[in-house]
């Protein structure tokens, strides 16, 4: 059985990645899912084979009138919103805190951050008016166990964990779910950046050393737990970081 028959979800950050995975697995679990990045390229690639049940939408997510315009493309094509996940992300290579200038930390604060801001904006008042939704917020290991050199990205994600507790909070009495996923470090087109380093053999066998299950992060671990947070197996779970990190917080 289909355990997302019938919903309709937006998904951030969709072109590569997380996003690509779970656009991919939320269309074989039988949702509609709308897909919105700024790499228009690689979005409509992993759109083309979801079929119908997909739509691509240009998206910075940073921008107020681009989430806007993605919620309201997904409304108009599939009259409805059920899921949300905001997984578009930015980071900072890791480096001393004091090197980091000050575009660089309004861009990852724009990206990780306010973008949940925009997107609650959006996104609420449809939900309300359904009697209920689901929000998913892809917060990060970082903000749980912090690690040296990615300190404003660290703090960016930890914000991302709370958010997601407090919406759980104040919109649950509207029956809308709010949980942060929180993934250990994948190989993504970010890990060098996550690493600081050259991103060889022996630098990915010192970090993954760290990790008690003895591997990276892989795009389908978060996109089973994006799958499970969504689907009604989930009814009676929000407000937790869901951490998908092979025992890296324990």
């Amino acid at each position: 059985m289909q355990r997302l028959a019938g919903k309709v979800a937006i998904v951030t950050g969709a072109a590569s990645g997380f996003g690509a995975e779970i656009a991919r697995m939320y269309s074989a679990e039988g949702a509609r899912v709308t897909l919105g990045d700024i790499n228009e390229e690689g979005m409509r690639a992993v759109a083309a084979p979801l079929g119908q049940g997909a739509l691509a939408v240009r998206c910075d997510v940073s921008r107020r009138a681009d989430i806007e315009n993605l919620v309201a493309r997904t409304v108009e094509r599939f009259s409805r919103v059920d899921i949300v996940v905001n997984n578009a992300g930015y980071t900072h290579r890791n480096m001393p805190l004091l090197d980091v200038d000050e575009a660089t930390f309004d861009r990852v604060y724009a990206v990780n951050v306010k973008s949940i801001y925009h997107m609650t904006l959006a996104v609420v008042p449809l939900m309300r008016g359904q009697k209920g939704g689901v929000i998913l917020n892809i917060g990060s290991t970082a903000g749980i166990r912090p690690r040296p050199g990615l300190s404003w990205y660290n703090s960016s994600k930890g914000a991302v964990n709370l958010l997601s507790k407090s919406l759980a909070v104040e919109l649950g009495p509207d029956a809308i779910r709010v949980n942060a996923i929180c993934p250990v470090m994948g190989a993504t087109g970010m890990l060098e950046r996550f690493m600081g380093m050259p991103d060889t053999p022996e630098n990915r066998r010192k970090f993954i050393g760290t990790i008690p299950l003895g591997r990276l992060s892989e795009p389908k671990d978060i996109a089973r737990a994006a799958v499970f947070l969504a689907s009604d197996e989930a009814e009676f779970i929000t407000g937790i970081e869901f951490p998908v990190d092979g025992g890296r917080t324990v």
